[in-house]
């Protein structure tokens, strides 16, 4: 997901009453639902499709999940105790609890690659054991209502607790019992919508529901067949069109893609990171793209031309 749905979730879990357990605990909430993505911040000198292949891995394996949420912990206790020594540390703050920043910074670490789970682009759950992509094909990576519903309960959650109302942690609990009720009715829409699909042509290879922006409601199940033809159908609510034509062939039996790709940077991590890979040769080359992006208009990121070596 993007990082202001990220932060909006490390703060609604700190209204709902979390961040009472410890001084500095709402900034452990936020910045841990934030801080897997350093690697883009650490490794932004890649170029072209290699960030594809890096992205989403090790900084969001099980040893990112306590590292990061130890450093995290070490360097708010840390900044508290800098405050103290400057005379600079606010007086409402609440003691310091090095056990609660850590947990509250676990919990924040671990909501960013469940959230990023959500989408289609994928996560690496298990790196560096294993490199298996995971997608959940639940949620569009940026969802508006997501946005507006934590966005609105943190608001009125904070001017309930500015007001000294005792009740100021209603509005971010509902809002996340009723985020969890969203993302279970996108989850049934995007499996029923592949189902259908599959009733109508059972000889499909692969089938995936596609979120789009805004309607959460419909999806695009993107598919492929047998004979080495892809396509895609538009969905509502799990009813789905009927399959059209082909909109062309898949062509990475192609022999030259796995020769030209290798000692391919460029190439080999888009070889890596990609679900639904399409190549179309061409008079210089061999275009690869992904049929997850290949109508979006940042098409051009998740693309990477193969041309002969030597």
């Amino acid at each position: 997901m993007d990082n202001i749905t990220h932060s909006l979730i490390g703060a609604a879990l700190g209204q709902a009453g979390l961040k009472r357990r410890t001084g500095l605990g709402m900034p452990a909430l936020i910045i841990g639902a934030n801080i897997p993505d350093v690697d883009a911040a650490c490794f932004f000198w890649l170029e072209g499709t290699e960030h594809l292949g890096f992205r989403r891995g090790i900084t969001h394996g099980p040893i990112a999940w306590l590292v990061l949420p130890l450093l995290l912990a070490a360097g708010l206790w840390w900044y508290d105790r800098w405050q103290d020594r400057r005379g600079k540390r606010p007086e409402g703050r609440l003691p310091v609890n090095f056990k609660w920043l850590f947990l509250l910074g676990l919990i924040g670490t671990l909501s960013h690659p469940l959230f990023d789970w959500f989408n289609n682009y994928g996560v690496r759950f298990l790196e560096p054991f294993s490199s298996e992509w995971f997608y959940g094909d639940t949620l569009f990576i940026i969802d508006l209502w997501i946005l507006l519903g934590l966005g609105l309960a943190v608001w009125l959650s904070r001017r309930r607790e500015q007001a000294g109302r005792g009740d100021w942690t209603r509005p971010a609990i509902t809002a996340l019992a009723v985020l969890t009720g969203y993302i279970g009715v996108n989850n049934a829409v995007s499996v029923a919508s592949v189902q259908a699909v599959r009733t109508q042509q059972p000889g499909l290879t692969l089938a995936m529901a596609n979120p789009v922006p805004v309607a959460f409601w419909q999806r695009e199940v993107l598919w492929r067949s047998a004979d080495g033809h892809f396509g895609k159908v538009p969905c509502g609510f799990g009813t789905c069109d009927r399959l059209g034509p082909p909109l062309g062939r898949i062509n990475m039996a192609d022999p030259r893609i796995a020769r030209w790709a290798k000692g391919d940077p460029q190439a080999e991590a888009f070889l890596f990171w990609s679900r639904m890979p399409i190549a179309a040769p061409g008079p210089k080359g061999i275009l690869l793209t992904d049929q997850r992006f290949m109508d979006v208009p940042t098409r051009g990121n998740f693309t990477v031309e193969l041309k002969p070596r030597g």
